[in-house]
């Protein structure tokens, strides 16, 4: 697939698709086992680092393996997690709940994972590993049915679809193996688990949108290694979803809020709803004196055990959260991501050291589901899938009772259903209000998308599609009143017009910048603008759309966001 125009190529044993905690863990390990072993890694951001965002508690398990000493040389910003707090939260109240065994966190780190990942990547390029960033790899190449590496690096392509006279045709990345660590709803792994029927069998994978702002507090609110957690308010019982609030360095907090995407009412707001949440006063005066200084958002694979694809497959393997590794329970995904890039690493080193090279390594499957990171993700299985089948107090109900009575081991698992499948018609859910945002605590989402440093080269290609723009007006509009322009969090998808005007008077607008915006479908009553320059890369419109109709692919490499080393 690879196509057939002509351009350089470049070999080497092992390709790593994606510059997160799995794809450095991957890489690190190749070369402590095997030192001669050419490793090569692209990331699709400006740098490493550029496109990670996370809450995050750090729990070093995978770590301790990998770098056993990187306690004597730790990541900036790493906070000792010191003070957990999980706490119900009704408008104007907030009640200390138990805190559940899967979220206690002495031993852990509170970490700005970016910073993490630019540890890990120096670490890797230490080691000999060539890193690549900047280098979005745009296609897979697949000869015969099996992988044999990416095209990356393709620039200069126009808005029209011609080569402008910056155009660079890219690079054939080609090896042996090739371990796909993009993160949630990869572009690429997308398409192989489509080619390969890697989903054959397992339950529909379901997804939240994580939202994370980093602040600035007055030292003397700043209580470092507190790990605060809230559920409740300001959602309705029929949607899953809630808060992190974690204290790190000297005078920064990691705020942010989850929101499941099977949330069933299409008036609903995830950025709007985080915004609300501030405004609670409990954690009004945690952030009161403070300075909002960062913003980010991006989409989470929630499915767990039961939604893990296939993992390999011809030349090829599923390593991190583009298999959807993440503990929910916990609210942790990293050493769980890092973990299996180690056992692919460890499963890859044993097949190049041999003469035949299998295709399909299944000892890497194999290996993982003997580790503790299948026991992990199988003991929290029904948590999650029980708040989809009984709501938010049936769901905590069963949590507790399949944590401290069935101890994670009840003779049933349960499954998910498809994300984009839950939305109710707009004239059958209640219309949601938000308040307007008063610049100091709550904001609007154009401010926002600021502070993410979001560029990308104005004159490309849009990266979000229409497979079909006639369909937008009769199902997204006529039924769904543009969900898409609410559950975006960086003001890409606006609906304007007469009609749309006076359907949506009294929401919050998602105003278009003017640069770049380009009409995508629907007529002179209703129409949708894609304002494609103000994408954070999150996916959740890949997720959430009604009929699959809108397609995320890769912009051009070092797009997107820049997220600062605090996020």
């Amino acid at each position: 697939m690879s196509g057939a125009e002509e351009r350089e190529a470049m070999e080497f044993d092992v390709l790593i698709v994606g510059g997160g905690p799995a794809g450095l863990a991957a890489a690190i390990r190749l070369k402590q086992l095997a030192p001669d072993t050419a490793v090569c890694l692209v990331e699709k951001g400006s740098e490493i680092g550029a496109h990670i965002l996370s809450g995050a508690v750090l729990e070093p398990r995978a770590l301790d393996e990998l770098i056993p000493d990187w306690r004597d040389d730790p990541p900036a910003l790493a906070t000792p997690a010191r003070d957990d707090r999980f706490m119900l939260l009704t408008e104007t109240r907030a009640f200390k709940l138990p805190t559940p065994p899967q979220m206690h966190n002495e031993g852990n780190y509170i970490v700005s994972l970016g910073n993490v990942c630019r540890w890990l990547g120096a670490k890797a390029e230490a080691l000999g590993v060539e890193i690549y960033p900047g280098f979005a790899a745009s296609e897979t190449i697949i000869e015969d049915g099996q992988v044999r590496g990416v095209v990356a690096g393709v620039m200069g392509i126009q808005k029209d679809g011609e080569k402008g006279p910056n155009y660079q045709p890219g690079m054939e990345l080609r090896a042996t193996y090739t371990l796909f660590a993009e993160g949630c709803r990869g572009s690429l792994t997308k398409k192989l688990q489509e080619r390969y029927n890697l989903r054959e069998g397992v339950a529909p994978q379901t997804y939240a949108l994580g939202m994370k702002e980093l602040w600035e507090i007055p030292k003397e609110r700043h209580q470092p290694g507190l790990v605060w957690h809230s559920t409740g308010w300001p959602l309705a019982s029929d949607t899953y979803g809630g808060s992190w609030l974690y204290m790190l360095g000297e005078n920064l907090v990691s705020i942010g809020f989850v929101v499941g995407l099977d949330y069933p009412n299409p008036w609903l707001s995830p950025f709007d709803e985080f915004q609300r949440f501030k405004t609670h006063p409990e954690v009004r005066k945690m952030l009161e004196g403070g300075k909002r200084i960062a913003y980010g958002a991006r989409a989470l694979n929630e499915g767990g055990f039961q939604a893990i694809p296939k993992l390999v497959f011809p030349g090829g393997m599923l390593i991190g959260d583009c298999a959807g590794f993440l503990n929910v329970p916990k609210i942790k995904g990293t050493h769980t991501s890092m973990k299996s890039g180690m056992v692919a690493a460890e499963a890859v080193v044993q097949a190049l050291a041999g003469e035949e090279r299998p295709p399909v390594l299944e000892s890497y499957p194999t290996a993982l589901k003997a580790s503790w990171v299948w026991t992990e993700l199988q003991g929290v299985r029904n948590i999650r899938p029980g708040f989809e089948k009984f709501g938010f107090w049936g769901g905590m109900v069963n949590a507790a009772l399949d944590t401290y009575l069935f101890r994670g081991k009840a003779p049933w698992t349960w499954t998910h259903h498809q994300d984009h499948e839950t939305l109710k018609k707009a004239s059958e859910a209640k219309r949601i209000t938000y308040p307007k945002p008063d610049g100091v605590l709550t904001f609007d989402r154009l401010s926002s998308v600021f502070l993410s440093n979001t560029n990308h080269e104005e004159d490309q290609p849009a990266h979000l599609k229409l497979k079909d723009p006639g369909r937008w007006k009769g199902v997204n509009w006529d039924q769904f009143r543009s969900p898409e322009s609410r559950y975006c969090p960086a003001a890409v998808y606006e609906a304007v017009g007469a009609e749309a005007e006076r359907e949506l008077k009294g929401t919050p607008d998602a105003e278009a910048t003017g640069e770049g915006a380009s009409v995508e479908a629907g007529d002179a009553g209703a129409r949708l603008v894609i304002n494609a320059q103000n994408c954070v890369h999150c996916k959740t419109c890949d997720i959430k759309d009604p009929t699959q109709n809108i397609d995320w692919t890769t912009p051009e490499g070092g797009g997107g966001p820049n997220y600062i080393g605090g996020m």
